[in-house]
């Protein structure tokens, strides 16, 4: 997060510096919205320009693909408005050599001025933001490799020891060891009497009425005559 921010806020620093070099001298008291793009491709003439064709042009749009890689949080799009501030720059200082025969740089107000300087410190603050910059996907390195990591199942536990939890591989029940004392279980003491579901022999009578003696599951037999 900190280095977003900080990539950011360098390379936005670099597009203000490289919009506002063009309206700064380059050569020789020129300034740079003076300089038309068609010259940097056919050569540099004395024909004045206008400020939406002049040199200015692709600096916005290098400005304009800064805001875009900031919001988006792409490092792409800011190395590539950085790359495209430093290829226009360098392309009007070859044709700016070859019209002069020569560059040179002079306190005088003869030569490079201030204005290339503007704009070459732009475009390096732009690849420095996109360096600086995280990206949208980017992880610490430590967590890619934790989850790049395969995940190994539980290995088998040695011959002189019992299957503990976690479960391994091995077939059979695991043992659960705790230092707590496991509950105990209430011996079984046959159905409940009280329950009709599971008593086999007869009912008590209701108060008040006579019981019959013989039992209805196995009743009396008749003793055999003598």
């Amino acid at each position: 997060m900190i280095r977003n921010v900080l990539g950011s806020l360098v390379a936005l620093a670099g597009a203000a510096s490289a919009v506002l070099s063009p309206f700064r001298d380059w050569y020789d008291g020129r300034a740079g919205q003076d300089y038309r793009v068609r010259d940097l491709f056919e050569g540099i003439t004395a024909t004045e320009s206008g400020v939406l064709v002049s040199i200015l042009l692709p600096f916005l749009f290098a400005a304009l693909l800064v805001i875009a890689g900031v919001v988006l949080r792409s490092r792409i799009a800011v190395a590539l408005a950085g790359l495209v501030v430093l290829g226009f720059t360098i392309l009007w200082m070859v044709r700016q050599g070859q019209a002069a025969g020569s560059l040179t740089v002079g306190g005088d107000g003869a030569g490079l001025q201030v204005g290339v300087v503007n704009a070459l410190a732009g475009g390096v603050l732009m690849l420095i933001g996109a360096l600086l910059m995280r990206g949208r996907g980017a992880r610490p390195r430590a967590r890619r490799e934790r989850e790049r990591e395969p995940v190994e199942p539980y290995g088998a536990p040695p011959a002189d020891q019992v299957d503990t939890w976690p479960p391994t591989q091995e077939p059979g029940m695991s043992t659960h060891t705790s230092p707590w004392p496991e509950p105990e279980v209430d011996p079984y003491t046959g159905p409940d009497p009280h329950d009709p579901r599971t008593r086999s022999y007869p009912q008590a009578s209701p108060p008040g009425r006579p019981g019959d003696p013989r039992d209805p599951v196995h009743p009396p037999r008749r003793p055999p005559e003598a």
